[in-house]
């Protein structure tokens, strides 16, 4: 049996890294969001279950992104006809993370009420409706772009997630996500967490790897959200077959947006079309809508 191993986690809040299972061909990644998703999620005042889905695409886009072998972003987006509209998380591999969600008003006032007293919070596919799960890849080399499409399947994200890679990329996946809030004398605060597990394919030294990703799947099942942000959380579920946890990597919150960004798009407008955009201080008024920062555009 192979030694377990099981490093301290620090005390921050935000971050992302890679484990891996000693004893069988299983590696996954564990993330932990607390300050950078509150700070997403504080710049709109979304009602909770915006929050909590907008939370977990946060988590998930960490999840992925911080996976990829290249610089780069991962854009993890769901859009369909439902309440929700379109909920988007962007995160880079250095580590900055944004997103936002946009949604009607008034379908989803009506969706809450209907399920007013139900156990189960809407999940994804309720709160989206028909529509596709998306995740794009956009190396910052200026490499080609890959996008993956899906159709939304399952009452959450991390779900939709796990059918992609069944899909796109035939890996096997699971996924757990959690979103949560706390509330003490300085306001209320959001938190989240994810872990994921993915088998390694197998090859002539490895041979079959189907029954070992069995074995760590049904290990997996039993964690609950509850569990997600726990310190020794790899060391219970895998301390006999072993498990090797990276260097941490922090996460941040991270909005593109500026005053130039903003006055080139303005700028990409026919004239006539900027002076419809005037508002009444004479100036072009544009919200971002990832962080709800207004930038003013003189014409």
């Amino acid at each position: 049996m192979p030694e377990p191993v099981s490093p301290p986690l620090p005390p921050s809040e935000d971050y992302s890294a890679r484990f891996v299972i000693e004893a069988h061909p299983v590696h996954g990644r564990l993330v932990r969001l607390g300050e950078t998703l509150d700070e997403i999620l504080r710049a709109h005042d979304y009602p909770d279950v915006i929050a909590t889905l907008l939370g977990e695409a946060c988590v998930l886009a960490v999840i992925v992104g911080a996976s990829l072998k290249f610089e780069g972003r991962l854009i993890l987006q769901a859009q369909g006809t439902g309440a929700v509209r379109y909920v988007v998380a962007d995160y880079d591999t250095k580590g900055g993370l944004r997103g936002f969600c946009r949604f009607d008003e008034d379908e989803l006032k009506t969706l809450v009420e209907a399920n007013a007293g139900s156990f189960q919070m809407l999940g994804a596919q309720a709160l989206l409706g028909s529509g596709t799960f998306i995740m794009t890849l956009d190396p910052a080399d200026g490499g080609q772009r890959y996008q993956g499409i899906t159709p939304i399947e399952g009452e959450s994200l991390a779900l939709c997630a796990e059918h992609y890679f069944a899909q796109s990329e035939q890996v096997p996946t699971q996924i757990k996500l959690a979103v949560s809030d706390t509330s003490d004398i300085d306001g209320r605060h959001w938190h989240a967490a994810g872990a994921m597990i993915q088998a390694i394919a197998g090859d002539a030294t490895r041979g079959e790897t189907k029954e070992s990703f069995r074995h760590i799947q049904a290990l997996f099942a039993t964690l609950g959200e509850e569990d997600l942000p726990a310190d020794r959380l790899l060391y219970r579920l895998f301390h006999e077959d072993g498990v090797r946890l990276s260097a941490l990597k922090g996460v941040f919150r991270l909005c593109r947006c500026s005053q130039e960004r903003v006055e080139g798009l303005v700028q990409s407008f026919s004239e006539g079309e900027q002076q419809e955009m005037l508002e009444d201080d004479g100036k072009v008024h544009i919200t971002c809508e990832y962080c709800s920062k207004t930038f003013f555009v003189g014409l």
